[in-house]
């Protein structure tokens, strides 16, 4: 895989076909020069700060040298420091990493990130589970300690920001499963002691008058369309 990159990256005329090579064997190719194409190339490199580690730590010969020790250092400190000859003990071929002039690294996300990814995009996932919970008529609203709960899991589950939207929906679940069949409910607080499914968030229930207009008028239309985005079936009766 990597000697076919070669040509690519210094530059080339690529024959790319549009539909898959594999199904569509006798479709027209198209013809791609590579000279000016900036390639960014990208992965996680799993251990590659313990290939870091070991080369920067200290390292002891003879009778009056210090022990060998590894590099006590975060993975972002490790991962700064990385070289050329760190890449190709990972794995990856002199000749490509020649042509790869530039390495750099990102670091780890951390909580205030993590809770600025939950509420500040355009598709915010918390933007999103207001807009489900809208559709019933109910309001949500997640406590900032609720917020910080949330990124602080997905910190210790590794899982970083592609596991927010888990924990999210295991605080949840419940309440969305009941939300389209009681009536009373009208609003919806999350607070961090219910984060994960530790328990149900706190709902503030009203009496029937109290309960915003179109809570009970558009219960059936917002009932199936609320359960087609979270559940993707249809509701009990």
């Amino acid at each position: 895989m990597q000697q076919a990159l070669l040509k690519i990256l210094e530059g080339t005329d690529a024959s790319v076909p549009p539909q898959g090579g594999r199904k569509h064997p006798q479709q027209e190719l198209i013809h791609i020069n590579t000279t000016n194409i900036l390639f960014i190339c990208g992965g996680a490199f799993v251990g590659l700060d313990k290939i870091v580690a070991d080369r920067i730590g200290k390292k002891g010969i003879g009778f009056n040298s210090e022990l060998a020790k590894r590099a006590d250092e975060n993975e972002d400190e490790l991962m700064v420091q990385v070289m050329p000859q760190d890449l190709h003990k990972f794995g990856m071929i002199p000749e490509l990493l020649g042509r790869i002039p530039v390495i750099t690294s990102t670091r780890e996300l951390t909580e205030d990130d993590l809770v600025e990814i939950l509420v500040s995009p355009k598709n915010a996932l918390v933007k999103q589970y207001r807009r489900m919970f809208e559709i019933e008529g109910v309001e949500l609203e997640f406590e900032k300690e609720a917020l910080r709960e949330i990124s602080r899991q997905a910190i210790a589950r590794g899982t970083g920001a592609r596991g927010l939207r888990a924990i999210c929906e295991a605080t949840l679940e419940a309440t969305m499963f009941d939300l389209p069949s009681d009536l009373s409910i009208t609003k919806v607080v999350v607070t961090s002691e219910c984060v994960g499914g530790a328990g149900p968030p706190s709902g503030r229930e009203g009496l029937a008058e109290q309960a915003p207009a179109g809570r009970g008028a558009r219960h059936e239309v917002g009932r199936s369309l609320f359960w087609k985005m979270t559940r993707g079936c249809r509701p009990f009766g």
